[in-house]
């Protein structure tokens, strides 16, 4: 079962500062279709304006995933964690116990534009904890996060996975569905078919019950796949 979510039903805000589009139920946006897809809890678009950003706010219980697709977001924390994320870079943040935090555009001139995901943890109160990596551009399906890092990923506590694909015009990947888990397949940008379902940047599909999917790229496109138990 293939269940699409297109870029313009999601929720959407738009403060100035921060424009902001919602897959699932997050701050104002309340939707009781549509609060999670099993662990993945929150996946947010947003487009920050230059030398804006959110100030420092608490978070816990919850494995933070920041994935910029354009421009540079500036991180703290209370763990004293700072750096600047930019594309191709992927940070992970545990909140756990609880953690303070802040992100700003990192540019006076620029918008930032990124995507946020939260996960639920496995485990409540863990020890708060903070990884930042650049992963260079790879061929097919490339690994960022998962509960078992075994070549540089980044670590996630819970059984997930996050892989991103970044496509030439044409190309065509599949991806297995082992054990009966889920997938959710985020478009951050470009045109490609899922099992032959046409979507663009911003839409996404949730899947269940399927053995494979194939993507398959109809322009230079970008994807982001979440492999959920």
């Amino acid at each position: 079962m293939i269940t699409v979510r297109k870029a313009h039903e999601r929720g959407h805000a738009n403060h100035g500062w921060l424009d902001t589009y919602h897959t699932f139920s997050f701050a104002d946006y309340q939707d009781p279709e549509h609060t999670n897809f099993g662990t993945l809890r929150v996946l947010n678009e947003d487009r920050v304006a230059p030398g804006a950003g959110f100030g420092t706010h608490q978070h816990r219980d919850m494995e933070i995933i920041t994935y910029v697709l354009e421009g540079a977001l500036e991180h703290k924390d209370s763990m004293g964690s700072v750096g600047v994320i930019r594309p191709g870079d992927v940070q992970r943040m545990s909140a756990g116990s609880g953690i303070l935090h802040s992100e700003y555009n990192a540019s006076k001139t620029d918008k930032v534009h990124f995507l946020q995901v939260w996960i639920f943890p496995q485990t409540k109160n863990l020890t708060p904890s903070y990884e930042q990596k650049h992963f260079d551009e790879v061929d097919g399906w490339q690994l960022l996060v998962t509960d078992g890092p075994a070549n540089g990923e980044l670590k996630i506590h819970q059984d997930a996975k996050l892989y991103r694909a970044i496509m030439k015009d044409g190309q065509m990947l599949p991806y297995a569905l082992r054990n009966r888990r889920r997938v959710y397949l985020q478009v951050a940008r470009g045109l490609v078919g899922v099992n032959g379902t046409e979507l663009r940047g911003g839409d996404g599909v949730a899947v269940e019950q399927e053995n494979q999917l194939t993507v398959k790229a109809n322009s230079e496109a970008e994807v982001l796949l979440f492999d959920l138990a």
